[in-house]
């Protein structure tokens, strides 16, 4: 049988060893690699429905696969206004001010990637936005998805006046006389004056949905870990997969939220495995905490507000009961945990289920962003996977601690800031993700902030630990090898070998002898899923 797709004139690179291997071709046969040879050999395999492309010495490595992402929610939270470019108030009351020259009477205005540094001082509230919001319905997400700013409109719509009680953590933060600042705290609180808004229809949302998957495939990535099966996500994936209009390999993990009881449990642990080609549910993803920047995370000492004391379940022993349970039935996890208490819980709960008969289950923990000492080696001795987001630190951070995230927590604890040097060097399997919508999704941007840990705006500003700076080769390993061991895919997935996907990426040049500083700007000439061609540049 001959290949369907065949690859010349390559540079191919070992992701084990930073090398490129001897041979200059390959070919795909069946969504696998089935051919690694020279050029001449591997054209002689071609028949006359095959694919050849002549990559002129072009760079080929695994697919690239983002280790924390969130598709649908992200195609869905980034309609609107886009407020991640505004660094200051008055930028951001300009940008809603044009936009609701353009809105209808009576429209809801809706915002995101609003970061917390542009209120400097003043608290995270809808009365800093002064008088540009009057009587317009508006929602604005905060650049962290976990926070959002209501409009007094939009609170009056959604019958939302005062204070709630939630059975995770969750907060309408009100004034001292019990009024509500527009500011809402984690999903349950969001969730409310959602509802009042008006929703996209299913085909936009299709459309939606299918033009972000299409741009994450031109950006190079084959493949992501998808934190959430919320809504009809799940049946979405299914029926781009079915069209053959689903460009990534999804890998999905479910939520399970505080109050889940043992029947919420056994349904998420009954739906592991099921799936289509290229989708497929493979775990839990859960919350220990919030985020350090709206004072919901969990922290062993509060932060400079006093916040940030508590963990998302209020009572952490239900959350260890349940690692354990999935556990036993074989199911990997993957735990939202930024602050340090947080982690050190997951770690403990995880330490107590691999006690349990069965073994050879891989928990991960997401985040990470403030950790002591002492937690780093647990890491490697648990076998618990590092999954962290470089561009956080970038972004939303400053070295001189100036910004939100590290005056909240002082300087000792913003010293500790995104530590994959010491989790690397501690033996932790560490895989790097953007988590879309709330950062960037081009996972060479990903990569390049792993290396040079500086704002992606400004390259010339000091970076931010560049002592926890990852080498180019171990930045690629951990968006390749490293997955896929996350996935426990690693005999399939990963590398340049016969028998391994065929889910591949493409570029101009190598990324491990690209500055980091340029790999943004790397073009992506191809990727390839399943043998398939999702991105083809028109240059070759």
């Amino acid at each position: 049988m001959h290949p369907g797709l065949v690859l010349l004139s390559a540079r191919l690179v070992d992701v084990v060893t930073g090398e490129l291997l001897p041979q200059t071709a390959l070919a795909v046969s069946g969504g696998r690699i089935s051919g690694l040879d020279d050029d001449q050999r591997i054209r002689a395999l071609a028949g006359p429905a095959t694919t050849v492309i002549d990559l002129k010495g072009a760079v080929v490595t695994p697919g690239l696969v983002d280790g924390h992402i969130h598709p649908v929610m992200g195609a869905e939270l980034t309609r609107g206004l886009d407020l991640s470019g505004c660094t200051t108030l008055d930028e951001v009351r300009q940008a809603l001010a044009r936009e609701i020259r353009a809105l209808a009477p009576g429209a809801w205005l809706r915002g995101w990637g609003l970061d917390p540094n542009v209120f400097g001082d003043r608290p995270v509230a809808s009365a800093a936005l002064g008088p540009v919001l009057d009587g317009v319905p508006a929602l604005l997400l905060l650049f962290d998805a976990h926070s959002m700013l209501a409009s007094p409109r939009a609170l009056e719509l959604a019958g939302v006046d005062g204070p709630r009680r939630f059975e995770q953590y969750a907060e309408i933060v009100c004034d001292g006389a019990g009024r509500p600042t527009g500011l809402l705290l984690e999903d349950a609180a969001c969730e409310l004056v959602e509802r009042a808004a008006p929703q996209a229809d299913p085909a936009e949302r299709r459309a939606g949905l299918v033009s972000a998957l299409r741009e994450l495939a031109a950006a190079g990535l084959t493949g992501g870990h998808a934190m959430d099966a919320n809504g009809d996500s799940l049946s979405q994936y299914a029926e781009l997969d079915a069209a053959g209009e689903l460009p990534l390999r999804l890998r999905v993990a479910p939520w399970c939220q505080p109050g889940a009881d043992g029947a919420a449990v056994a349904e998420l642990i009954e739906q592991q495995g099921t799936g289509g080609r290229l989708w497929q549910v493979a775990g839990v993803k859960l919350f220990m905490d919030g985020t350090i920047d709206n004072g919901t995370a969990w922290l062993e000492r509060p932060d400079c507000h006093g916040e940030s004391t508590h963990a998302f379940w209020p009572d952490p022993a239900s959350f260890t009961r349940i690692i354990g349970q999935l556990h036993r039935a074989g199911v990997p996890t993957a735990t939202h945990a930024i602050g340090d208490a947080a982690v050190r819980h997951v770690l403990d709960a995880v330490e107590k289920a691999t006690s349990a008969e069965y073994r050879g289950v891989r928990h991960r923990v997401e985040h990470i962003e403030t950790v002591p000492d002492d937690t780093l080696r647990r890491f490697g001795e648990l076998g618990v996977i590092a999954s962290m987001q470089p561009t956080h630190c970038c972004d939303f951070t400053r070295a001189d601690h100036t910004d939100n995230w590290s005056r909240r927590l002082g300087d000792e604890r913003a010293a500790r800031a995104w530590r994959c040097r010491d989790l690397w060097d501690s033996g932790t399997t560490v895989v790097l993700g953007s988590d879309w919508p709330v950062a960037p999704y081009h996972p060479l941007t990903v990569m390049a902030g792993a290396r040079h840990r500086r704002p992606t705006r400004d390259l010339t500003q000091p970076p931010h630990g560049p002592g926890q700076a990852l080498t180019a080769l171990e930045a690629l390993q951990a968006m390749t090898l490293n997955p896929a061991y996350a996935a426990g895919e690693e005999g399939q997935a990963g590398r340049l070998a016969i028998g391994h996907r065929a889910d591949l990426t493409v570029f101009a040049e190598n990324p491990l002898a690209t500055p980091a500083t340029d790999l943004a700007g790397l073009p992506v000439l191809l990727t390839v899923v399943d043998g398939r061609t999702t991105h083809r540049d028109t240059g070759l």
